[in-house]
């Protein structure tokens, strides 16, 4: 079984740990109908498109 030869110092053990715990910042494409910035992968919230279609509808189009 194996067992440490030294004790963990509080530092290294935080730089080990910090690795898990990182935020990757939100990555963010234009629509290209409209141009408003949307998640990647996911229909646009301004136009409804995605993917060169209208995949749902919107408050303005369902108003109209």
């Amino acid at each position: 079984m194996a067992v440490p030869k030294r004790k963990t110092t509080p530092s290294k053990r935080d730089m080990r740990r910090a690795n898990h715990d990182k935020v990757t910042p939100v990555q963010l494409v234009s629509c290209e109908n409209c141009g408003e910035a949307r998640l990647p992968h996911r229909a646009c919230g301004a136009c409804g498109h995605y993917n060169g279609r209208k995949a749902k509808a919107t408050k303005a189009t369902a108003a109209s």
